[in-house]
């Protein structure tokens, strides 16, 4: 351990020449339990720019990814609690991956403490308009109650957040499709696009320039209000299904017992990372909005999520080994 943290201080310094470290020179690791180039690890490179800077302390991003975000959650949860490690959590990890797995590697409420929600990221139900040429959402739900269990919809696999999505959006309005999951996101839009499947249930950013294309029609996003980039979408909530409304999003936690003057120190550098111009501009690209809740507000969020995405899989009889 010893020789992995000072392998860490050096290339830290190493890719940051010229900073200082004076006040400590001991590496924090931002564990992503995610392959490097997806959101979730853009997220905390775009952090790690900044916050050797805010905290005048090396960090480094350990990538510890498999098994949904489970083995690097896993590693958090073992490390000792001394503000040296955190995890970049996001809904899967902490609010699917509990509600699906029976038994994970770690308990996302009691290994864990609440450090901050770093962004949000808003959905968007979206239907392609040549196999399913109806105008909005309201029609959308028409139809698919007079035509049970005939229109089927694309997730990028069994438990993910895209399936979760899909049946919250079954059992909120009462009707029925056929769940088509995929392995991964591209094959699913993929098929979406060709016409094999109807409907989809994404990010906003990954499916927008579909949108824009015409190839796919959005009919609902899930966010406080309406997008810039989408203003002639409405939410969810606008049309009476607030359940919906909640967006994906990424958070950061630490070991249980980590102390709470070394939580509220990352939190505060964590809210003015996402604030500054650079930051931001890096994060919007990815559809990204960026949040810096407190950690009361962030481990609140927590639970929310794990009870309301247990209601869905229940629902739905999701349930994975």
């Amino acid at each position: 351990m010893h020789r992995r943290h000072l392998l860490a201080s050096l290339a830290a310094l190493s890719v940051a020449p010229g900073m200082s470290y004076a006040q400590d020179t001991r590496v924090i690791h931002l564990v992503v339990p995610f392959p490097p180039g997806g959101a979730t690890d853009i997220t905390a490179r775009a952090l790690q720019e900044v916050l050797p800077r805010l905290l005048t302390q090396p960090v480094v991003i350990d990538n510890r990814a498999g098994a949904g975000g489970s083995i690097g959650m896993a590693e958090v949860a073992r490390a000792a609690p001394d503000g040296l490690t955190f995890g970049v959590a996001t809904l899967s990890t902490h609010g699917v991956n509990p509600a699906v797995y029976p038994k994970l590697p770690y308990d996302p409420l009691k290994d864990f403490v609440g450090v901050t929600e770093i962004v949000k990221a808003p959905g968007v139900l979206a239907v392609n308009p040549k196999v399913l040429p109806v105008k909005d959402f309201a029609e959308l739900v028409r139809y698919l109650k007079a035509n049970p269990g005939k229109v089927s919809y694309a997730s990028p696999g069994n438990g993910t957040i895209g399936h979760m999505w899909g049946e919250l959006f079954k059992s909120s309005t009462g009707t029925s499709m056929v769940h088509i999951p995929y392995r991964g996101a591209g094959p699913a839009i993929n098929d979406v696009l060709a016409g094999q499947v109807a409907v989809y249930f994404d990010q906003v950013a990954a499916s927008l320039p579909h949108i824009k294309s015409g190839k796919l029609k959005a009919l609902a996003v899930s966010w406080p209000t309406r997008l810039d980039v989408l203003p002639d979408v409405p939410t969810y909530a606008q049309m009476g299904f607030a359940i919906n409304n909640d967006p994906s999003w990424f958070g950061l936690v630490a070991p249980a017992g980590t102390p709470q003057a070394l939580v509220d120190r990352m939190q505060q550098a964590v809210a003015q990372a996402v604030q500054e111009p650079a930051v931001r501009d890096r994060l919007a690209g990815q559809g990204l909005y960026p949040s810096g809740s407190t950690p009361q507000a962030f481990s609140a969020q927590i639970v929310r999520e794990i009870k309301k995405m247990k209601d869905v899989a229940g629902y739905a009889k999701v349930r994975l080994e």
